[in-house]
């Protein structure tokens, strides 16, 4: 059996090779997919180039063994159905609709404990999100938004849409997102933010400090210099890959406040200026990445317990609307240059097969 695979071959070069397929061992099953969705995050930092070669791929998932040194394989939401099974997999499995963390392959096996059957009321297609629900969820775990809180997050990319989407179910005083682009700006509104800002147009501090309910007539009016300032975010989240932004997050944090960092940078670093008012302010930076839970949250959730929640809350969640483009495999050169040179006509493009 031979597979059209989309290698990683050079800065901004993409090829779609003809792999042979081997026959499922006996734990493993042969998928045939049918849809697998792009990163623009992660995927776009392999594309340019800008991701250390010998960094690990991901050390969790056997499917992504290696390094990113040239060429190699990556993706990790592909869905399809299952076309053979092997001698000690129960035969039940084939014809079955599985979600597999695995790169972008039209034929691919794969073991059985790699992959989550679909349920039947999910689309190829919206099942392709998990992946970055999940994630969602994890961000939305690290960044324990409370009751009445004011929160941000710069960056509505999928991740950022979908996080919002998760955030503006919480009771939150407001939500503030902020994307230069004015179709996921559109789209951040629609998934439940207060107001999605352009960030060479508005401040994000004065943004959060409108939206915030005044006071109530007679309240105690005995607050610090401190809370009489503009009012910042208790919450902040860095999910717009750009390293710049995570310093005007920073700035939009108010006095003991969270910035989650959900972006992955790559080589790139983040100049941030850490001023006075950082200084004084308690600010806490809290890493955030989907292989790994929370050590605050072990002793109760596990990396189980996250995706079953990631597949319930995506059942509530309108992807279609996130979805602008669908190529086929065999044109996934032209798949990574849309998102690379015009990201203001993206949001989610789906590979075809």
């Amino acid at each position: 059996m031979t597979a059209q695979s989309v290698y990683f071959t050079g800065p901004r070069q993409i090829e779609v090779r003809e792999t042979t397929v081997s026959d499922p061992g006996p734990d493993e099953l042969a998928v045939t997919a049918t849809v697998s969705a792009i990163s623009s995050g992660t995927e776009l930092l392999l594309y340019r180039g800008d991701m250390n070669p010998e960094i690990a791929a991901d050390e969790t998932l056997e499917s992504l063994a290696g390094s990113f040194s040239y060429p190699f394989l990556y993706g990790y939401a592909v869905v399809g159905t299952v076309t053979a099974v092997g001698a000690d997999v129960d035969p039940a499995w084939r014809d079955e609709t599985v979600l597999a963390f695995h790169p972008h392959a039209s034929e691919f096996v794969i073991g059985v404990d790699e992959v989550c059957v679909v349920p039947d009321d999910v689309s190829p297609a919206a099942a392709a999100f998990l992946p970055n629900v999940e994630t969602a969820v994890n961000l939305v775990l690290d960044g324990k938004p409370r009751i009445g809180e004011r929160v941000a997050v710069f960056g509505q990319g999928v991740v950022g849409l979908l996080t919002t989407a998760l955030l503006a179910e919480a009771p939150l005083s407001s939500l503030v997102t902020v994307d230069r682009y004015e179709k996921r700006r559109q789209l951040s509104e629609a998934f439940g933010a207060d107001q999605c800002l352009d960030p060479d147009e508005a401040d994000p501090v004065a943004a959060i400090g409108e939206s915030t309910l005044p006071d109530r007539p007679g309240s105690p009016s005995g607050r610090t210099d401190r809370e009489q300032s503009p009012r910042r975010a208790d919450l902040a989240y860095e999910l717009s890959g750009d390293p710049a932004a995570l310093d005007a997050a920073i700035d939009a944090t108010g006095f003991g406040g969270r910035v989650v960092v959900g972006s992955w940078y790559g080589t790139k670093t983040a100049e941030l200026s850490l001023d006075g008012r950082f200084h004084r302010s308690r600010i806490r930076l809290i890493s955030s990445q989907v292989s790994t839970i929370a050590p605050s949250l072990r002793g109760r959730w596990t990396v189980a317990r996250r995706l079953a929640t990631a597949w319930q809350r995506l059942e509530d969640l309108e992807t279609d609307r996130l979805v602008t483009h669908r190529i086929p495999v065999e044109n996934a050169p032209e798949a990574y240059s849309l998102l690379d040179e015009r990201p203001d006509e993206a949001v989610q493009v789906l590979l075809t097969y």
